[in-house]
């Protein structure tokens, strides 16, 4: 199965049925960061500390699988110069939608996270990242052609699962209210699950998702040249079910310096 066409059908469905992280921002939020009131989010609730952003004006950002409408024109209207990169075409088309909506200029493009040879080395000054890795195999490949693409003191900002979200048989939970451990980690839907689980998401449209080591998430960007300066821990919206987020932080976000 190649993971990447199956994930790019997935997430076109899933613009299609208005997964919430699919949904363009409002014409509110682009008028208020017009004002100098802005905010985004890598993981679910948390919003990315002020301090962690240099000067917007005039920077040259790639927004790394973040197709949907939501980073991009943030940052754009902030007065930097955007270019989204992601696997869904339809998530990127909500990209546009807002960039028309509001005149502002955004670049899209339809690649994988992990290819990124469409961009020569050293262009852009800043790499957001939200929650996006879990749905490639390996991950050590997006931190290297991130650090090829980041300039050098450039800063990339990332957030993903903690792996420990994969251990759990989600669907006995739904059932009895109990986390019962069923997966060994690095967890992966093309071996972790039995052919009928598997099929099944298949079947429901849904995304394979891939957990990484701690190992992997956090060393692999330091084995890729990058020195990490920031550090903090989500959860899911207050309200939204996880039975999880109950017990531990679910998200982690980090900001790294290309040295």
């Amino acid at each position: 199965m190649d993971v990447r066409d199956h994930n790019r059908a997935a997430w076109d469905r899933q613009v299609e049925s208005g997964n919430r992280w699919t949904v363009p921002v409002s014409r509110d939020v682009i008028t208020a960061a017009r004002q100098g009131q802005w905010q985004i989010c890598l993981t679910c609730s948390k919003p990315v500390p002020k301090d962690w952003f240099p000067d917007l004006d005039g920077l040259s950002i790639l927004c790394l699988a973040s197709g949907g409408g939501q980073q991009a024109p943030v940052l754009a209207t902030a007065g930097a110069i955007v270019t989204v990169l992601d696997n869904s075409p339809k998530q990127l088309a909500q990209d546009r939608l807002v960039a028309e909506r509001e005149s502002l200029t955004i670049r899209t493009v339809e690649g994988d996270m992990a290819d990124l040879a469409m961009f020569r080395d050293q262009s852009f000054d800043l790499i957001v990242h939200p929650i996006s890795n879990v749905f490639v195999p390996e991950v050590i490949p997006v931190w290297a052609e991130a650090s090829r693409v980041l300039r050098q003191g450039g800063t990339l900002i990332s957030g993903f699962n903690n792996p420990a979200v994969h251990l759990f048989d989600y669907d006995f939970a739904e059932q009895t209210g109990i986390l019962q451990v069923k997966h060994k980690l690095p967890y992966s839907e093309l071996s972790s699950l039995s052919d009928e689980e598997k099929q099944q998401r298949i079947d429901n449209g849904w995304a394979l998702e891939f957990s990484h080591t701690l190992e992997d998430q956090i060393g692999g960007q330091l084995d890729a040249g990058m020195v990490i300066t920031g550090f903090y821990e989500d959860i899911y919206d207050e309200g939204e079910e996880d039975l999880l987020s109950a017990y531990m932080p679910t998200f982690i976000a980090t900001r790294a310096v290309k040295l």
